[in-house]
C-alpha cells in the first residue's frame, strides 16, 4: 500500500478532491447454512485476465467497468495484470497472483472441508474506477446474476 507521500502530486490532488461514494446501509445477507456447506465464489478487482482474454482498457476515462468471467480451473499463474492504477506497487501481485485472486487457496479450503465447494465461475474486474455508475448499474448486477445462476452461497470480494 502506497503512502500518500509516495504518490505523484497529480494523484494526491485527485484523491483530495475526489467525491468518495458512500453506501448506507451496506448490503448484507447472513449465511443460510454452515460455511462448510457453502459454494464459494471470488470477485477480484485486480484487473487480472487469463491468456487470450481481452485486457481491461487502462485508458478509459473513469475506469473500465467491464468484468471477465473466470473458470474455476483457471491457472492464476498465467494471468496478466491490466490494472490501471499507479497508486500501488504491482510487483507482489504479479509475482504471486494468489495474493489478489486466491483461486488455488479456495480449492484448498474446499479440499480441507472449510467450505463446501468452489463455484464453477468467478469474476475479475478493474479496481480504481472513479466513474462508478456503469459498475453499479450494469457490471455488478451481471456478476451477481452469474453467481445466482451458479447457485453460489457466498462471494469473497478481494479488493485491490
Amino acid at each position: 500500500m502506497a503512502q500518500t507521500s509516495e504518490l505523484t502530486l497529480t494523484t494526491r490532488l485527485f484523491l483530495k478532491a475526489y467525491r468518495w461514494r458512500q453506501i448506507d446501509p451496506v448490503p448484507f445477507a447472513p449465511l443460510s447454512k454452515p460455511l462448510a456447506e457453502c459454494r464459494v465464489g471470488l470477485v477480484s478487482s485486480a484487473g487480472f485476465v487469463a491468456p487470450g482474454v481481452e485486457p481491461f482498457d487502462e485508458e478509459l476515462r473513469g475506469g473500465d467497468s467491464s468484468w471477465r468471467s473466470v473458470p474455476s480451473d483457471a491457472d492464476t499463474s498465467s494471468f496478466s495484470d491490466s490494472h490501471r492504477s499507479e497508486s500501488f506497487d504491482h510487483t507482489g501481485m504479479e509475482r504471486d497472483p494468489e495474493l489478489v485472486f486466491p483461486l488455488t487457496r479456495l480449492h484448498e479450503l474446499a479440499a480441507e472441508g472449510w467450505i463446501g465447494e468452489v463455484a464453477p465461475r468467478h469474476a475479475s474486474c478493474m479496481g480504481s474506477i472513479t466513474a462508478t455508475g456503469r459498475l453499479v448499474n450494469e457490471s455488478a448486477p451481471d456478476m451477481a446474476a452469474q453467481f445466482v445462476e451458479d447457485q453460489v452461497d457466498l462471494v469473497l470480494l478481494v479488493p485491490v
